[in-house]
């Protein structure tokens, strides 16, 4: 690959909207951010801050705009029509289908479309991570260009389509991204810290309070575009949602043979392929290392694990296979995954927590919380709310900030012990 600075004097590359994905070369953001921002960057000489999205337009050979999803059309419509003629224009959004449409409606003919995603949050290390590449309307001169300037991020390229790349991401990080969101809700309304409760402790539990954590430190705009903007993850939320009710509802009318039944055949048509050597993702023992309670390890209490039996019940419900998509999952995913498979694939473990939750009140207040957390966040997405999605988002964010360095900190171990261990 073509070293970026040997590109540089070649191309130039640009970027409108310097958020936490992207800063490098011609970048502008908001007007209003410009002499902020021209401070910041001021000792950097391979970022030249500029006014607007005009400039950068007109300037650069290779544009990214990287931007919120739910303002894509509008920023391109704007900027779009100012593109330097022959460039290359491209996006970062979570879900291209508006992301394509804006580039197809507003640029103009003679510019080539090439957009990008890397399936990772901000926070993570990019080297070896999936970074789905999107040849839309471009020669293979340009998009091997393009293939040699993102080569710095050291990511693993992946070749789809938008509707490809806007189908993996709804299967992949969707629900995933709901689930932790719910939880975090649900502990919050209950007005409690899990991981300084007893019946939160173990490595599941672990797993649990970190990701929710770790997702509540990012920016709200960073879940809320995938979920809103792509028809795909719309549905599957919604099924999620209708799962944890229906669960639920087997759970507290004490139906056990028929919440077994249920689960069984999810589970057999889910993970029943798999090869009788396959080992599982991931282990209690593992996850036991990374707590934020500073207690010695006890044992750990039974748990019904709401928020997991319905992650498989609606992959049954929807036809999801979770491993289809592995070579464009996220670490996040990975390690949700190795959760699930924990739970529904360890002998024994599925009909304990069927038990446990039919039988045992114990997280009963928990499971309510969580299934009206589930329901409101499933209302939300399917109005398709922004606004309401960054209210509820940050009022629960605001109610965890003061963990978040430490959460990070030990999210970051966790996610680096385990992404090894499942690479």
């Amino acid at each position: 690959m073509v070293e970026l600075e040997k590109l540089q004097k070649e191309k130039s590359i640009g970027i409108i909207g310097l958020g936490d994905m992207g800063r490098l070369v011609n970048a502008c953001d908001r007007e209003v951010k410009y002499e902020d921002l021209k401070e910041e960057f001021k000792d950097n000489e391979k970022l030249q801050v500029l006014m607007n999205g005009h400039y950068v337009s007109r300037t650069s050979d290779y544009i990214i705009y990287a931007v919120e999803a739910e303002n894509i059309d509008g920023i391109v419509k704007l900027y779009g029509p100012s593109t330097k003629m022959g460039a290359i224009v491209g996006g970062q959004t979570s879900c291209k289908a508006p992301e394509i449409a804006a580039f197809e409606k507003y640029l103009p003919p003679d510019v080539e479309i090439i957009s990008c995603h890397s399936l990772h949050g901000p926070s993570v290390n990019p080297k070896g991570q999936p970074l789905a590449l999107i040849k839309h309307r471009a020669s293979d001169e340009s998009f091997s260009f393009v293939e040699s300037a993102l080569s710095c991020l050291d990511s693993r390229h992946v070749y789809l389509t938008a509707q490809e790349h806007d189908k993996i991401t709804a299967d992949t990080q969707a629900v995933t991204h709901a689930a932790f969101i719910i939880m975090g809700t649900a502990w919050k309304a209950n007005n409690q810290y899990p991981w300084t409760i007893s019946r939160w402790l173990g490595g599941i539990e672990n797993a649990k309070v970190n990701i929710s954590l770790r997702i509540y430190s990012n920016k709200w705009h960073v879940y809320a575009g995938l979920a809103i903007t792509n028809p795909s993850a719309q549905k599957q939320v919604l099924q999620y949602a209708s799962s944890v009710t229906e669960i639920f509802k087997l759970m507290i009318e004490s139906k056990r043979d028929e919440l077994r039944e249920r689960l069984h055949k999810a589970r057999d048509s889910i993970f029943g392929s798999l090869n009788p050597s396959h080992s599982l993702l991931l282990t209690d023992e593992v996850l036991g290392r990374f707590s934020l309670n500073k207690s010695p390890p006890g044992g750990k209490t039974p748990n019904s694990h709401l928020s997991i039996l319905a992650i498989v019940d609606s992959w049954y419900q929807l036809g999801i296979n979770p491993y289809d998509h592995m070579i464009c999952s996220t670490p996040l995913f990975r390690i949700w995954l190795g959760v699930v498979e924990h739970i529904f694939c360890s002998p024994g473990l599925l009909d304990e927590c069927i038990d446990f939750a039919v039988g045992d009140t114990l997280f009963r207040r928990d499971d309510l919380e969580f299934v009206i957390a589930a329901r409101n966040w499933s209302d939300v997405i399917r109005i398709g709310d922004f606004n309401l999605y960054r209210e509820q988002f940050e009022r629960v964010k605001e109610y965890f900030s003061p963990m978040f360095p430490e959460a990070t900190a030990i999210g970051n171990e966790m996610l680096s012990t385990i992404l090894k261990k499942t690479a």
